[in-house]
């Protein structure tokens, strides 16, 4: 599913227009983003938690010349299934 076809499920789903749910979509897509650029967690019980991890620096292997390369750390984000999540992916 691309973000249209979210958009245009998630407007029939809450019976808004299509210009409305492509609205609140970005809106949690960006309140996510600023959330987890802060350090704070987003959790929706049931469904799952947005987070930012830390990754710390490490070194790696250049696939085509096998050198030898410096990682450095990162903040990567996270997400993490919840029970109901997870209990509707397996039929449950």
């Amino acid at each position: 599913m691309n973000k249209a076809e979210l958009v245009a499920a998630l407007a029939q789903k809450a019976d808004i227009t299509k210009k409305d749910a492509e609205k609140v979509l970005g809106a949690f897509v960006d309140i996510v983003g600023e959330s987890l650029k802060k350090g704070d967690k987003v959790q929706l019980v049931g469904f799952g938690t947005f987070e930012a991890r830390k990754r710390a620096a490490r070194t790696g292997k250049n696939p085509q010349t096998k050198a030898v390369i410096k990682i450095p750390a990162s903040v990567v984000p996270a997400f993490k299934a919840g029970k109901a999540l997870k209990d509707v992916v397996s039929g449950k």
